[in-house]
């Protein structure tokens, strides 16, 4: 009697799941998913809100029953499986710590935009064929969790604006397909860790945490783009920078940076920014070059608010395709090179010219050259306001916003330049 049962109950579960076009498990996970979030979040007309199980979710997607937040993909023979979890931004709340993920088929994992609060779950590293994770934009606390270093097919894992804090996981060198990492915008600590491993990596943005030490010397050459401003980095450029062929942006304001500038940087292979505002540095080496011109990539060059002495660098006015240079608030001194006023009032056919030269309060005196003073507004942004010049009325579009310095200021300043 009892295996005549069973055999009916096997027929009853046989049955239902050749009528559905979900797999069970998948129903269940979405269940689980949709029980978690806080439903006086779920507002009407949101994704969560018509998610309705008395009728099949795959069978029903894009209707009134399930109208968004997920998609199906027949992977599997006689059911669909749950490839993408990606809801609106519609203020949803609650807790995800609990949630099981089994959802062995997702690919993309997107709940960007939201008000998820508490850890993140150790269950994502469940989704062993996720391609991409982004949960920015949310109130996710507590530490990035190890296991998601074993999500060995990860493109994409968007962290970034949320409360997450402690250092960044070791288990990240096993990321090995990652491509794309941004955890800006958290409260992450300790040093960067060596992801030289991850050989696909071209994006990485840390900016905005407290990730202190040296900038990580050891970065793949794939890095295309390196943004990690506003920590608490100290030392200079790693040598090893020079290796990064495919590198285009560099961004490592407001940190805690000193020294020398190096000079290889300025004439990088591929490197087009150049972002070191709001450090400590105190000089910059001058690469070689002639006068025809340095071999240089770079469009933009911002250098200010750091503590650089010396003469305006004459290499920065033959750098073919630079057409913007900051270097204001900075202990510069001397006179305008040639090369800047040139190539900012008449470039030539093969130098961009200065779209944006900025100078301001520094220390460069004499008289401001002449064809400087024949540019009309909006014809190029420059600024000469708070330095040393003899003659620099606000009168002029470049001399506003900052008043010239003293004579005793200056007289002070000259007799501690070397």
């Amino acid at each position: 009697m009892a295996s005549l049962i069973s055999l009916v109950l096997l027929l009853l579960l046989t049955l239902s799941s050749a009528e559905s076009k979900t797999f069970w498990g998948d129903v269940a996970a979405l269940k689980d998913f949709k029980n978690s979030v806080d439903a006086k979040s779920m507002s009407p007309g949101s994704c969560l809100s018509s998610w309705d199980f008395s009728v099949d979710p795959c069978d029903n997607i894009f209707s009134d029953t399930f109208t968004c937040g997920f998609r199906c993909d027949s992977v599997v023979t006689g059911s669909g499986r749950v490839t993408e979890l990606s809801l609106d931004q519609a203020g949803y709340s609650g807790s995800l710590s609990s949630v099981s993920f089994n959802l062995p088929y997702l690919q993309t994992l997107d709940l960007s935009g939201n008000y998820f609060s508490g850890p993140l779950p150790d269950s994502l590293s469940n989704l062993t064929r996720l391609t991409r994770l982004t949960v920015s934009g949310n109130s996710f606390s507590g530490s990035i969790p190890d296991s998601v270093g074993s999500m060995t097919v990860l493109e994409e894992l968007v962290l970034d604006s949320n409360r997450l804090y402690g250092s960044i996981p070791a288990s990240f060198n096993g990321l090995s397909s990652l491509k794309r990492l941004e955890i800006q915008l958290n409260n992450i600590s300790g040093e960067f860790p060596d992801l030289s491993s991850l050989k696909n990596l071209y994006y990485l943005d840390a900016s905005d945490n407290r990730i202190s030490g040296r900038i990580p010397s050891f970065l793949p050459e794939s890095i295309v783009q390196i943004s990690m401003r506003n920590n608490l980095f100290q030392g200079t450029i790693p040598e090893s920078f020079k290796l990064l062929n495919s590198l285009e942006v560099i961004d490592l304001s407001h940190n805690k940076l000193s020294g020398s500038i190096p000079s290889f940087i300025f004439t990088h292979q591929s490197l087009q920014q150049l972002t070191l505002s709001f450090n400590g540095f105190t000089s910059l080496e001058s690469p070689y070059y002639s006068p025809l011109g340095l071999p240089s990539e770079l469009i933009s060059v911002d250098l200010s608010n750091n503590q650089i002495l010396g003469a305006l660098p004459l290499f920065m006015g033959l750098s073919p395709k630079l057409s913007a240079l900051s270097l204001e608030n900075n202990k510069f001194f001397g006179m305008i090179p040639t090369q800047y006023v040139w190539k900012t009032v008449s470039p030539g056919s093969e130098f961009a010219g200065f779209q944006r030269l900025l100078l301001g309060g520094n220390f460069l005196f004499g008289v401001v050259p002449g064809p400087l003073m024949a540019l009309k507004p909006g014809s190029a942004n420059v600024q000469l306001a708070g330095n040393c010049f003899s003659w620099c009325p606000a009168t002029l579009f470049f001399c506003q916003g900052q008043e010239q310095r003293s004579p005793k200021e200056c007289r002070k300043f000259s007799r501690v330049v070397p």
